[in-house]
């Protein structure tokens, strides 16, 4: 399988300024060719990059292409001209810019090519590598995974991931550095470094919460052979300014993105159930189908009097899904029972 790692660069200042050129003439690259573009000069294969900005476009996945600014997402690429690339250990050559070291180390391999990114004021470099698969040995066959705003992940063991909150814990201190950022003068170097200090903490709070879902989505793949979560309308659900904050927060796309690659890692399957699949509505003990408004915390069903957490309700029925839908390609499996 082919897996990705990206790491912190440990850089001196010379470095640093190199790795500054090359960003800004990546960028100066991709401006030139979008102002190419719209003179109608060349074709969109010209550069990659600019082809897939494009691309995604023409498919109405995003708006038209914009001038990169400089300090915004630096980055660029960088091969050996076809050659591999050899990687490992806590030090790397990188082409046409010579030996830089690492704070981790990385697994001895090699790649076709390397990407290097700025956050704030640390660079980063990306590359993607060939692994074996790690199947691990699993403690549950199937699993229901209930995403939400107040626990982020209920799981139908009854094992329950509560929601951190990463943003709306140091949201006093992005606003003071947001007001202290606009107080600067623009283009003194006091609004720079004031700049920096509010990337660098909005790079502390993204670091805090995807490291809150490698947590979870590593646990569902070293131990579940099947899992499966909704198929959330995470834009729809941002469409909501009163949530919008808090749903953000959460993660949900990145948790879906992660537990993808990690369920070919650790050889476990992930089942989407369907948007519409009632699994809140849904009682856990008998079918009965129910609205449930969202302030009610408690599943109360109005058939057979079963009461139950509503997360916990609703992950029970994402999992009983898991066996609907291996019956449907043929599999044998055990349906579990009701309560």
């Amino acid at each position: 399988m082919l897996l990705s790692i990206k790491t912190k660069l440990k850089l001196n200042k010379s470095q640093a300024t190199v790795m500054s050129k090359h960003a800004g003439i990546a960028r100066f690259t991709y401006n030139w060719g979008l102002a190419t573009w719209i003179c109608q000069k060349i074709t969109q294969y010209a550069f990659d990059n600019l082809g897939d900005s494009f691309s995604l476009f023409f498919s109405k996945k995003a708006g038209y292409p914009k001038f990169k600014k400089k300090g915004h997402h630096d980055s660029f690429t960088i091969d050996a001209g076809g050659k591999p690339i050899p990687v490992g250990g806590t030090s790397i050559k990188l082409p046409t810019i010579g030996w830089v070291k690492t704070y981790e180390g990385l697994p001895h391999t090699t790649c076709k090519s390397i990407t290097i990114s700025r956050t704030a004021d640390s660079w980063f470099i990306a590359f993607a590598y060939e692994q074996e698969y790690e199947p691990t040995v699993k403690q549950h066959d199937v699993v229901g995974v209930d995403l939400g705003v107040k626990e982020l992940a209920t799981l139908s063991t009854g094992v329950v991931f509560p929601n951190p909150k990463h943003y709306k814990t140091h949201l006093s201190k992005l606003r003071r550095l947001s007001k202290e950022l606009s107080r600067k003068t623009k283009g003194s170097s006091n609004r720079f470094k004031a700049k920096q200090r509010l990337a660098k903490h909005h790079a502390k709070v993204a670091n805090l919460r995807k490291n809150t879902l490698h947590q979870i989505t590593t646990y569902l793949g070293k131990n579940h052979a099947t899992i499966v979560v909704e198929d959330l309308n995470v834009s729809g659900l941002l469409s909501n300014h009163k949530l919008a904050q808090v749903i953000a927060d959460c993660g949900f796309y990145e948790f879906k993105r992660q537990l993808e690659y990690k369920a070919k890692k650790f050889g476990c399957e992930v089942i989407i159930a369907d948007r519409w699949f009632p699994s809140s509505k849904t009682c856990s003990n008998c079918g009965h189908i129910q609205d449930m408004p969202r302030a009610e915390r408690t599943y109360n069903c109005g058939n057979c009097g079963h009461s139950m957490d509503r997360d916990l309700n609703a992950a029970i029925n994402l999992s009983r899904l898991a066996f609907i839908v291996k019956a449907y390609r043929g599999i044998t499996a055990p349906m579990l029972p009701m309560n």
